[in-house]
């Protein structure tokens, strides 16, 4: 019997980056289907969200970042450019932002093909992995082709039908925080959350329980 779990995830979240591979890899491995949810970042939905944090949130959360990546021999480069558009030293949030709001659209237009956990693995691998100027020429065009899908058919839905798209993002987040949390990456399976990519091997013990077995 095929288990599922969705997983909630941000584009612009390094965790949901540096969990995104071992969650595909357990799906691949595993009789699971795990279907990503792409929710927008806190620096969206709570601009906010910096200035309330703790002075020492930024510096810590980017040498840890840095270590779990090193710690699971996890290619990790500083996003070039970064997704959203922040000033890091204000923290300040730019009004205008040409990448987040196309990059979520295109996770949730692949989600609606079932396809949404390869399509933001392969992104991410681009966006936090070193690519420079990962929204230029063909890379996002070679992610989508390696998950299946075609970026130009993917482009035109994302624009033609934003607001359905927004509809169905926002649904994630109520989604998530039904579940019982708020962040992201957080693997939700019946009705569990597990938040976190330290909490990946506990989700697959607590799925065992329920039944998962290798392919």
């Amino acid at each position: 019997m095929t288990l599922t779990a969705d997983l909630f995830w941000s584009f612009r979240s390094p965790y949901s980056y540096l969990a995104i591979a071992r969650y595909r890899a357990l799906a691949a491995s595993h009789d699971l289907s795990i279907n990503l949810r792409p929710v927008y970042p806190l620096a969206i939905r709570q601009p906010d969200f910096f200035d309330r944090n703790h002075p020492n949130w930024l510096s810590y959360t980017m040498r840890d970042m840095i270590r779990v990546a090193q710690f699971h021999g996890i290619p990790f480069g500083p996003p070039r450019p970064d997704p959203i558009v922040q000033d890091i030293m204000t923290r300040e949030i730019a009004a205008e932002q040409p990448y987040i709001y196309r990059l979520t659209r295109l996770g949730q237009a692949a989600s609606r093909r079932g396809k949404s956990l390869a399509f933001a693995h392969e992104a991410a691998q681009l966006i936090w992995g070193g690519a420079r100027d990962w929204h230029l020429g063909d890379h996002l065009a070679g992610a989508a082709q390696r998950a299946g899908l075609d970026l130009a058919e993917l482009d035109a839905e994302a624009v033609k039908d934003a607001q359905t798209l927004d509809n169905e993002i926002a649904a994630n987040q109520i989604a998530l925080e039904m579940a019982g949390h708020w962040g992201v990456p957080t693997l939700v399976f019946e009705g569990e959350p597990f938040f976190g990519q330290d909490r990946i091997e506990m989700a697959k013990w607590r799925m065992e329980q329920k039944g998962l077995r290798p392919r």
